[in-house]
């Protein structure tokens, strides 16, 4: 149960993720004209599909895809590993538990690129050998936050239309995020047995070079003893001849 209570955690968030997605693709228009505001103009659900990485990046080659989605899978492999590693080891479960939200995230866009292609309808990449591995991810999750136009005395720039936070995602790349600042905030909480190793290395260093010291000062201080000692002797005065 150790382990599985974790796992849980990943398991459900894959489920949930899963779930937006093909609700928006059975229910939702694709792009613009499709999107839906659920607070004001702050928070929108807005359906894309991201052939690439997070937040629509892109490789322009016949086999990027391919290799991302199998690098994906290897990813997912190694952290699922990892994180039976901590749990194991009996680590912080602050950071058991971002693990599982990173594991969970990794999962849920492999799911989308190796499957999507096959059993969504438009979703395979365009140009694609193969449907299988080349599905398209699902993002709806939009917060465009500031919009309006740049200042017209700002240089080169003036005018031009401004949006603060563009990128549109979903759940699994909101899994991934948290998972990867939680632990960059509290590392320190999570992490304290490497910080106490590494102090009680130093300590450790410390305490062999000041020995180290002490003895070449405990010798040096009997080879001065020892220089006078004979600086005595030679002093002493001869014996006086007999006539």
């Amino acid at each position: 149960m150790q382990y599985f209570r974790f796992y849980l955690i990943a398991i459900l968030i894959i489920i949930l993720d899963q779930t937006t997605k093909l609700l928006v693709h059975f229910n939702m228009e694709l792009g613009y004209s499709g999107q839906i505001a659920v607070w004001g103009d702050w928070f929108k659900l807005y359906y894309v599909l991201n052939p690439g990485i997070a937040f629509g990046i892109n490789f322009e080659s016949e086999y990027s895809k391919f290799l991302l989605t199998s690098f994906r899978i290897i990813a997912s492999i190694g952290i699922g590993y990892y994180l039976f590693l901590k749990v194991k080891e009996g680590a912080h479960k602050g950071f058991i538990i971002c693990l599982a939200l990173i594991l969970a995230g990794a999962v849920g866009n492999v799911i989308d690129s190796i499957f999507y292609g096959v059993f969504l309808e438009n979703n395979v990449i365009e140009g694609a050998f193969t449907p299988w591995f080349h599905g398209q991810v699902i993002d709806m999750l939009y917060f465009p936050l500031i919009e309006g136009n740049i200042p017209e005395w700002v240089p080169v720039w003036g005018g031009d239309p401004f949006l603060f936070f563009s990128a549109i995602f979903n759940v699994a790349d909101s899994s991934i995020f948290i998972g990867v600042v939680t632990i960059m905030i509290f590392q320190k909480t999570f992490l304290p047995k490497q910080d106490e190793e590494h102090e009680e290395n130093s300590d450790a260093v410390e305490a062999r070079e000041a020995s180290g010291n002490q003895a070449t000062d405990d010798s040096n201080s009997v080879s001065n003893e020892n220089s006078a000692n004979n600086s005595d002797n030679d002093e002493v005065e001869e014996p006086i001849k007999p006539e």
